[in-house]
């Protein structure tokens, strides 16, 4: 037992010694650190200070080292500092991948912009992702050329964005838009200028045509956002009237149909049969009926896909985490993995209001009509179907049906299969269809943010994608920058940083230089 303890003691006094040791070390360290700091402020006072030449050599020393390190991170092309809520500034992993495969030489020309103009900083990012993209900032006596080929004004701002004989101007009003209500200005400069370079890289943009004339749903009535959302990608995007030329355009690569409120008289009829014979895609969006319409051509074209007539009725949500607000109209159905929404596969997700269900024909009878089903969005299995609109029961009334509802589903449909002997390709048409028209729309779901349906979490992006696949650019289907004003969100700490760069370090180096002409004034 003593000896024991004896040993327990020595390794007690062996523990203090060690720790001794170190923290005299660390004293050693310091002090020795410190000494030389301050040797080397005494050699700056003694040396460079009491000379008034040294002095001013010390200063010039000092501005051309700063001087010298701006020009150096210039030369590197940083990507910089983005304080906007939404990363206005910094360019997307999304534009990214939409322009680094591009294989044609393409130029951007900033005319009459500064060189630390934002939009500047940010088509230099493209560059980065591609090294085929050059950025040039000119003014109009540089390149007088430019200005008189693509006839930009002498004092004013223009992008050219060329490509060979393809170009696409941009004047700077082009990269924002305003909320007619709110007035706010909305900041569009990446998905302009992404649009743009991808427009002169192709050889045909896609042709996407609204039919008109069936419905109060229209580019320029109800879905005027949709339409600035789909000429920012790149599209080329047109009204048509089908009655005027007797026939979809040889040329649709998507023919959207909204909301149809009469039926399609036989011109309609045949035009779009005839389309879809030839494998043209369709993008249909069906908001609730209130009432019994009679649309027996409307109903004849759903048909040829294996879609059921639409019911009288909306669907009501009783599920609060697939709800806005407890409103059991505004739902938040589930996105299902697919080719046209697995980039908004476990995402925030959309909101319908007043949606409604997307009835089908049995398997076997869609096999007849070779045509393929994919589920692409479903309500909860707590949503129920309400046809009577005078019940205001928020729950479940006995009668009604209660699962979870198809309210989004893609069809392909062969209309001919492929012949290797006579070397025919297979056609195909393609349909996607949603229960919910106001999902795209221009409503505005409150009073008080006055924001666009359309522009609600992933809205924008299940209809831009929907489009783009249907259009056969799959490699266009994304998750798109949210764009909105420009707001400084700076963190605490990130303002504080900043505020002692623009603020306390000049103070300090007045005082500095202060302090230093008070001290030399008194020697002498």
């Amino acid at each position: 037992m003593k000896e024991d303890k004896k040993t327990k003691i020595k390794a007690e006094k062996e523990n203090k010694k060690n720790k001794t040791e170190k923290v005299n070390k660390k004293q050693k360290v310091k002090k020795e650190k410190s000494e030389k700091s301050n040797k080397f402020i005494e050699t700056i006072k003694k040396r460079w200070l009491i000379n008034g030449t040294k002095t001013v050599l010390l200063v010039v020393i000092i501005l051309a080292f700063f001087i010298g390190v701006t020009v150096l991170m210039q030369n590197l092309n940083l990507t910089p500092i983005d304080l906007t809520e939404d990363k206005l500034f910094t360019l997307t992993e999304e534009s990214k991948e939409q322009v680094k495969n591009i294989d044609k030489e393409i130029n951007i020309y900033f005319v009459g912009y500064s060189e630390d103009n934002s939009t500047l900083d940010l088509a230099r990012q493209y560059t980065k992702a591609n090294d085929k993209i050059k950025v040039e900032a000119v003014t109009a006596t540089d390149r007088p050329d430019l200005v008189e080929k693509y006839g930009i004004e002498t004092d004013s701002e223009g992008i050219i964005v060329e490509s060979g004989n393809q170009y696409k101007v941009l004047a700077s009003n082009d990269l924002y838009t305003y909320d007619p209500t709110t007035y706010e200005s909305i900041n569009v400069a990446e998905e302009k200028l992404t649009a743009a370079i991808k427009s002169v890289a192709v050889e045909e943009l896609p042709k996407v045509y609204f039919l008109s004339g069936y419905s109060s749903f229209s580019l320029n009535s109800g879905m005027q956002y949709l339409n600035m959302f789909l000429q920012n990608e790149v599209n080329e995007v047109k009204t048509l009237d089908i009655l005027s030329i007797g026939k979809v355009p040889d040329d649709c690569n998507t023919l959207v149909i909204a909301s149809p409120e009469k039926d399609f008289d036989d011109v309609a009829t045949n035009a779009i049969t005839d389309y879809i014979n030839k494998g043209g895609n369709i993008l249909w969006l069906n908001a609730a009926l209130a009432q019994n319409r009679e649309l027996a051509n409307v109903n004849k074209i759903l048909a040829m896909y294996g879609v059921k007539p639409f019911e009288v009725g909306i669907i009501r949500e009783t599920d609060s985490s697939k709800m806005v607000s407890n409103s059991p109209d505004l739902i938040m159905p589930e996105i299902q993995y697919a080719d046209a929404t697995n980039k908004l596969y476990n995402s925030e997700g959309v909101i319908f209001i007043n949606a409604t269900k997307v009835n089908t024909e049995d398997d076997d009878t869609l096999t007849s009509l070779n045509v393929t089903k994919t589920e692409l969005i479903k309500t909860s299995e707590k949503a129920y179907f309400r046809t009577n609109f005078e019940n205001t029961s928020d729950s479940v009334q006995q009668g009604e049906q209660q699962e979870a509802f198809l309210v989004g589903a893609q069809f392909n449909k062969v209309i001919s299969e492929k012949n290797e002997e006579t070397g025919e390709k297979e056609i195909a048409s393609k349909l996607i269809i949603y229960g919910e028209n106001f999902f795209v729309s221009d409503y505005q779901l409150t009073q008080t943010t006055q924001t666009p349906m359309v522009a609600y979490r992933q809205n924008k992006d299940l209809v831009l994608n929907s489009i783009a696949y249907l259009s056969d650019r799959e490699e266009d289907i994304t998750v798109r920058k949210s764009t909105g004003a420009v707001t400084y969100t700076a963190t605490e700490q990130e303002n504080r940083i900043i505020l002692a760069i623009i603020t306390a370090v000049p103070l300090i180096i007045i005082a500095v230089g202060i302090f230093v002409w008070i001290k030399r004034k008194r020697k002498k």
